[in-house]
């Protein structure tokens, strides 16, 4: 069963260049180098599905880049790269109220053995404890220390905090 054609996306020799190169450019994020050859794919006159099939992405992703893509094309390429126009937008919600030094505080603690506590290794609850009772973040639940001490660190600091 076939859906609707999806909408139509042309792309002008500038577009075309700098996508080209983007997607070439060994410095890019592979994120939006994806973007970039999805895009391409759009202007070759492939469909949604044959995109998806082809870079390993769902349907709705190329769907929604392609949609993103168009509206942002009235844009002139000037005020608008092609870099930014495949990049994310900000995220809704509330910005975050630990800076990266906290963070990188709460690493650093984590790292630690616990000295003066009766405990074997940290824990959400424990680390969260200590870095308020030492004054490195006014307040901060066990559940968001853990989680920041779980984005992006090694496997070394994730055993340390059980």
């Amino acid at each position: 069963m076939r859906g609707p054609k999806p909408a139509e996306l042309t792309l002008n020799e500038a577009e075309r260049k700098e996508l080209e190169a983007l997607v070439r450019r060994h410095s890019t994020p592979q994120q939006v180098a994806r973007r970039g050859r999805m895009i391409l794919a759009a202007a070759e006159g492939k469909n949604n599905g044959q995109i998806a099939r082809e870079l390993g992405a769902s349907v709705d992703t190329v769907r929604s880049w392609r949609m993103r893509w168009i509206g942002l094309q009235a844009v002139p390429l000037e005020e608008l790269p092609v870099s930014e126009r495949l990049t994310d937008v900000p995220r809704p919600g509330r910005p975050s109220q630990i800076t990266a030094e906290q963070t990188c505080q709460l690493i650093a603690l984590a790292c630690q053995q616990p000295k003066e506590r009766p405990i074997s290794h940290w824990t959400g609850r424990e680390i969260a404890d200590e870095v308020m009772a030492r004054g490195l973040v006014k307040q901060i639940s066990p559940r968001h220390a853990a989680r920041l001490l779980k984005k992006g660190t090694s496997n070394r600091i994730l055993s340390a905090i059980g």
